[in-house]
C-alpha cells in the first residue's frame, strides 16, 4: 500500500512549491529569520549556554515529575509500562532542545527538527521507544553540527551524557522461567522470588502461569547486576529440581 502511494507522494511534492508560490504565505513565516550558524563563536555565548543548560535541566525535572507519578507507577506491570519514565524524560529533552532552537534561530529551524523527529519515530524501526529517543537525539545533535551551532550539540550531548548515567542507574531486567515442574510450581515459584529478592532485587511484577510451569518477573538490579551474576545466584539458590530454562529481555 505504501509503495502505491509513493508515486502520489512525488507528484504532491513537485506540485506543492507552485501552490504555495500562487498563494500569499503568512507575514510570521516569510518574517522569520533563516538559521545562521555561529560556528566556534558560539561558545563565547555565556548566557545563552546557561540559559540553555537551566531549560534542558527544567525540562528533565518537570518530564520526571510527570512520568514518576506514583499512581503511573502503582499500576505498571509491563516492561514498556515501568521503563516508559525514561522514554518521557528523553522526549522532555529532545523538545526543550527544539524549543530553544527555535526561540533562538526561529520557527524554520523548528519544521526542520520536528519534521525529522517524526520521519525517524515512523520510518525507524527500533527495539523499543527507548532507542527511538535515542536516535532522535543523535540526530538532532548532528543536525546542530550542520548548522554551524557546535555549542548547542556539545552542550546537549554532555546533557545526556549525564542524564543518562542518572536514568541508567538501575537496570530493568525481564525474566521468563520456562519448563517449571507443574507438581511444585509454587515451591518454584517461591524459590526464584526469595533468590532474587534475596539479593537487592526489587521485583516490580510478577506473573504465573501453573499449567504451563511458566513465571515471568519483571524486577530492578544496581549497577553490579548483571545478567551472569543473576543467572550464578539462581543456580547457587535454587534447588535443580525447581529450576527451569531462563529467557532474558533488557530495557
Amino acid at each position: 500500500m505504501i509503495r502505491r502511494l509513493l508515486p502520489l507522494v512525488g507528484l504532491v511534492l513537485l506540485w506543492l512549491p507552485a501552490v504555495l508560490g500562487a498563494q500569499q504565505i503568512p507575514g510570521e513565516f516569510t518574517s522569520t529569520p533563516g538559521p545562521v550558524g555561529e560556528g566556534w563563536e558560539g561558545f563565547t555565548d555565556s548566557e545563552f549556554m546557561l540559559n540553555a543548560l537551566a531549560m534542558l535541566a527544567l525540562a528533565a525535572v518537570l518530564g520526571a515529575v510527570i512520568s514518576f507519578h506514583p499512581r503511573r507507577l502503582r499500576i505498571a506491570d509491563t516492561l514498556e509500562e515501568i521503563e516508559a519514565p525514561k522514554v518521557s524524560i528523553m522526549y522532555a529533552v529532545i523538545g526543550s532542545l527544539i524549543g530553544i532552537m527555535v526561540v533562538k534561530w526561529g520557527m524554520v529551524v523548528g519544521f526542520v527538527l520536528f519534521g525529522i523527529g517524526g520521519l525517524i519515530r515512523f520510518r525507524t524501526v527500533m527495539r523499543s521507544a527507548h532507542l527511538t529517543g535515542q536516535v532522535i537525539l543523535a540526530t538532532l545533535i548532528g543536525l546542530s553540527c550542520g548548522l554551524e551551532l557546535p555549542h548547542v550539540a556539545v552542550l546537549t550531548t554532555a546533557f545526556d551524557f549525564v542524564l543518562t548515567f542518572l536514568l541508567e542507574i538501575r537496570v530493568t531486567y525481564q525474566l521468563d522461567v520456562r519448563g517449571l515442574p507443574t507438581a511444585e510450581f509454587a515451591t518454584a515459584a517461591t524459590a526464584y522470588r526469595h533468590a532474587l529478592g534475596g539479593h537487592g532485587f526489587r521485583i516490580q511484577s510478577e506473573k504465573k502461569y501453573p499449567t504451563k510451569g511458566r513465571i515471568c518477573f519483571i524486577f530492578r538490579t544496581g549497577g553490579s547486576g548483571t545478567r551472569r551474576r543473576i543467572e550464578n545466584i539462581v543456580e547457587q539458590e535454587v534447588p535443580l529440581r525447581l529450576r527451569g530454562t531462563l529467557d532474558w529481555e533488557l530495557d
